[in-house]
């Protein structure tokens, strides 16, 4: 029990240390503040307004699609996030980021299963071609689903942090998770 929260303490300071490089620094929230925070920021951001009319005459745009989500990602309205998101991955299945993205916010959200889901379809949809412009990602992915089973599926954490390890040899709270996976 006291390596679980030890654990957690070293995601959630992976996590505010800015560690993912593609997104902005993660937060969290109780889904009732995230509901709360939804209704409240979804209404008078210009940026977003603007870029849901956008929206609305082109629903197929994926680059506007993607910079709502980013918007609604910045204003921490993670249940809007995480609808755009899942839109760009209906409209653009083989695209690994929005998967990611998607991770993102239902991490951010406090949504572990879900994110935990979203991580894997993203390991699952990188390209052999993307694997090295995808390299933090995918350690981070891989690390996220290996702390995830550390508690249900010990076998599956360590073969998930040695990707993690491979991937990126230097993170050391990957490094202490299979230190801990593997004693």
């Amino acid at each position: 029990m006291k390596m679980t929260k030890m654990n957690r303490n070293l995601l959630l300071g992976l996590i505010l240390t800015g560690a993912v490089s593609f997104a902005n620094a993660q937060t969290t929230q109780t889904d009732s503040t995230v509901t709360a925070t939804t209704a409240a920021q979804a209404t008078g951001n210009p940026a977003i307004d603007a870029l849901k009319k956008k929206i609305e005459a082109n629903p197929k745009d994926t680059e506007s699609l993607a910079q709502l989500a980013g918007a609604y990602q910045d204003a921490s309205d993670w249940i809007n996030a995480v609808a755009t998101w899942k839109k760009i991955s209906a409209l653009l299945p083989d695209w690994a980021p929005s998967y990611y993205s998607q991770a993102y916010a239902y991490q951010s959200a406090k949504d572990d299963a879900n994110a935990k889901l979203a991580y894997e379809k993203y390991i699952a949809t990188v390209k052999p071609e993307e694997v090295e412009q995808n390299k933090k990602n995918l350690a981070y992915a891989y690390f996220y689903v290996a702390f995830s089973e550390q508690q249900n599926n010990p076998d599956k954490a360590k073969e998930h942090i040695a990707k993690s390890l491979q991937y990126d040899p230097s993170n050391q709270e990957a490094i202490k998770l299979s230190q801990a996976l593997n004693s």
